[in-house]
């Protein structure tokens, strides 16, 4: 058998096969809050060894787009479980993806309109928030000039993180995963180019730019368990303003150190080489694949998650040289909610909408059909 389709124990979860479901924002979500719709979505993509959800604000503040379920009213919580309850119905497994953009984000999302907060004072130029335009319509906008996080409100944001950990056990879910990556406000932190800090949070230190992301990680794992964690990185990314710096291999090695003396559940890695930001090209990013075999002799403890043009040849090459344990696919599972069967079997993949893929209803969300249905 394929090693793509065989079973993997993730922390103290059993997964059927080794694919697993990314993170995808949506926007589907009218009131902020999970419903049916979602809990359609979900279900109809079960099979994945792992769903991760798409990501769910930690609170007001942390929220860069409209219509994104998030995971810090009792209201929210009702509407994941309807989710996890169905999604489980069907014997899948799933993770919450707590998610606080930062600086990405616009003052019409945020709590009386205050600005975005962020590590430093510093604007992420080009960078879009879904958010309200001048004329109050949902629209892509730029991102607001956010304001520096004084050392007690990176404290309240790290409890912040640990609540939402509990809300989404409380709502069903197998487990959660930090995002640290795409330029949100752990990348904020991590970038010494972004983090002007001097406090014990400082980016003119690797020990300094890791502590926001230790904290968190820490007081999750001490909330529902370290094999319940996970985090999402992206180690040389430069999405929404994240300049290059020397010290990105040393940092994400150190960070990926830390983490494996925690045993958390796993680490999962987002190669952005594939991105059309504008500002980069894939020649501009250096050469991944050494960099993840180092990553994994760092992370030794836990299980090692790629996501970012994934192939099922390229995922059983990685899979089967011990680089990864388990491969991340994102929008083919858009347009395939059976992807486990079309890879599986080598049939054929439907291509998705991209103009549907933020905002809207069901259409390009929940009537793809699987393989061989109209």
């Amino acid at each position: 058998m394929s090693s793509l389709f065989t079973p993997f124990l993730l922390g103290g979860l059993a997964l059927p096969n080794r694919i697993v479901m990314a993170p995808l924002t949506r926007s589907r979500a009218k009131n902020d809050a999970a419903d049916a719709l979602t809990a359609l979505y979900y279900t109809q993509r079960a099979t994945a060894g792992l769903i991760v959800s798409e990501g769910t604000p930690i609170s007001r503040e942390g929220q860069g787009y409209l219509f994104n379920p998030g995971i810090f009213t009792a209201d929210q919580v009702t509407g994941w479980r309807s989710v996890t309850d169905s999604v489980h119905s069907v014997d899948g497994r799933m993770f919450a993806q707590l998610w606080h953009v930062g600086r990405v984000s616009h003052t019409s999302l945020q709590p009386d309109g205050r600005a975005p907060v962020s590590a430093s004072d510093r604007v992420a130029n080009g960078a879009l928030a879904f958010a309200r335009d001048a004329a109050g319509e949902p629209a892509f906008v730029a991102a607001s000039q956010p304001r520096a996080l004084s050392t007690e409100d990176v404290r309240r944001i790290v409890e912040d993180f640990a609540q939402a950990a509990q809300n989404a056990i409380d709502a069903g879910f197998d487990g959660v995963e930090i995002h640290g990556a795409n330029g949100y406000l752990h990348e904020q932190f991590l970038n010494p180019h972004v983090n002007d800090r001097t406090d014990r949070y400082t980016g003119l230190t690797i020990a300094g730019r890791i502590a926001f992301t230790l904290e968190v990680v820490d007081a999750v794992a001490s909330r529902i368990g370290p094999s319940r964690v996970g985090i999402r990185i992206s180690p040389y990314g430069r999405l929404f303003d994240m300049p290059a710096y020397d010290e990105t291999e040393a940092t994400y090695l150190a960070l990926a150190s830390e983490l494996a003396s925690r045993r958390i559940a796993y680490l999962h890695v987002m190669d952005q080489s594939g991105f059309d930001t504008g500002a980069m090209t894939v020649d501009s990013l250096p050469p991944q694949r050494p960099f993840w075999k180092k990553l994994r002799k760092a992370f030794s403890s836990g299980a090692i998650i790629l996501a970012g043009g994934m192939t099922r040849e390229r995922a059983e090459a990685l899979i089967d040289e011990g680089t990864i344990d388990l491969a991340a696919f994102g929008q083919a599972f858009i347009g395939n909610p059976d992807l486990v069967r079309r890879l599986r079997d080598g049939l054929p993949l439907a291509t998705p909408d991209k103009s549907t893929f933020y905002g809207g209803d069901a259409k390009g969300y929940t009537d793809y059909p699987p393989y061989g249905e109209r």
